[in-house]
């Protein structure tokens, strides 16, 4: 038998789980969300994964791609590569931003090229 104490308790606790797996069901998404994550590398022109996509060819190690629009925001999910991204057109400029191989970033301004590296 449960002591009136205990209840509370075990309620509370039941309460909690329920609100934890309500908030893991899909629900309706805004803006202001990413797109949901999927194998490979992927840049956007705009904030939070919004705008236009470039698919990033992890695959590709090394070769500098200009792009056509800035990109604004990165995600990444892969056991193998990583992309370097650079403020310049040529992969040279020194402003440049390295992801993981499991990153999701605004990035800190505008890139205008990219290569794919190894993951560290």
């Amino acid at each position: 038998m449960f002591t009136p104490s205990a209840r509370v308790r075990l309620a509370a606790a039941a309460a909690t789980v329920a609100a934890a797996l309500i908030g893991l069901t899909p629900g309706t998404a805004n803006a202001a969300d990413w797109p949901s994550l999927q194998e490979g590398a992927f840049l956007y022109s705009g904030p939070n994964g919004s705008g236009t996509v470039t698919v990033v060819d992890l695959h590709d190690v090394g070769t500098c791609h200009t792009l056509t629009q800035p990109a604004v925001s990165v995600q990444v999910l892969s056991g193998f590569g990583a992309v370097q991204l650079y403020a310049g057109s040529d992969c040279s400029d020194a402003l440049s931003w390295r992801t993981s191989s499991l990153s999701q970033h605004n990035l800190p301004w505008k890139m205008l090229s990219y290569k794919a590296i190894p993951a560290t």
